[in-house]
């Protein structure tokens, strides 16, 4: 019993971790840091996804009101010339908007700041922000949830794998449906609601196209449980494959 919770107890740390992990590296969350300015130093935190109807607001915090703000931006991979419009100083932040584009459409852009002496690029790279429509609780919820779940037992399938336990096979069933549901149901609607496409990952743009890595990563990670699943059900100590298709999930 207290085996049990233990591999419990490892199993939810290391998926918070790598949600945590995937969270704070993906391209579409907020873009954070800071840049300094004379004297002055400013954090961001810049958009890089969003499913509003209108124009996307881009702000940062500036309550000193020393510096302003020129905002640079064109759509992602064309030949549009740079747009440059002056940040507004509205309560305590610089905004700016992005022209609403439809869904996965993207808009790259930049912003510099200026102290009326100095003047810096507070980004390296421009930032990419990519348009997306609005996805339904009542599906993105559930998707979530499942998506979740599947990480959680694909990782207590490795564990069990790893210390030969007897539920490796109940395990790995487990993550198999899961991932189903939350990735290869779910997902597809999620994206069709937030993108246009149902999928978008290989061989939808083409054979030569790799296509997007979300929906690649899925069926990746999807086709090793199968493999392992059929090898536990020939035999029960057949459990290399679950282990493999734990760390490939991860």
């Amino acid at each position: 019993m207290l085996k049990n919770i233990i591999f419990w107890i490892i199993t939810i740390v290391i998926t918070l971790a790598s949600v945590v992990y995937q969270r704070s590296t993906g391209p579409t969350y907020p873009l954070k840091g800071e840049a300094t300015i004379g004297s002055e130093t400013v954090k961001y935190k810049l958009l890089r996804s969003y499913d509003g109807p209108d124009n996307a607001e881009i702000s940062i915090e500036e309550k000193s009101g020393k510096l302003n703000g020129t905002f640079s931006y064109k759509r992602y991979k064309s030949h549009d010339e740079w747009t440059e419009t002056e940040m507004l100083h509205q309560g305590g932040k610089l905004v700016a908007y992005l022209p609403h584009q439809p869904p996965a459409g993207k808009v790259m852009y930049e912003i510099t700041l200026s102290d009326g002496v100095n003047s810096v690029k507070i980004t390296e790279k421009p930032v990419i922000l990519r348009y997306k429509g609005a996805v339904p609780a009542g599906i993105l919820i559930p998707h979530i949830i499942l998506m979740f779940l599947a990480m959680l037992l694909s990782t207590r399938t490795g564990i069990e794998a790893l210390t030969k336990g007897r539920h490796t096979f109940s395990f790995a069933v487990l993550t198999a449906v899961t991932l189903i549901g939350g990735g290869l149901i779910l997902g597809p609607i999620v994206q069709k609601y937030a993108f246009g496409d149902y999928w978008t990952g290989w061989p939808a743009k083409g054979l030569f196209t790799f296509g997007d890595l979300t929906d690649n990563k899925t069926a990746i990670a999807f086709l090793f449980w199968p493999i392992a699943i059929y090898r536990l059900w020939k035999n029960k100590e057949n459990r290399g494959w679950a282990l493999v298709a734990s760390i490939v999930m991860l």
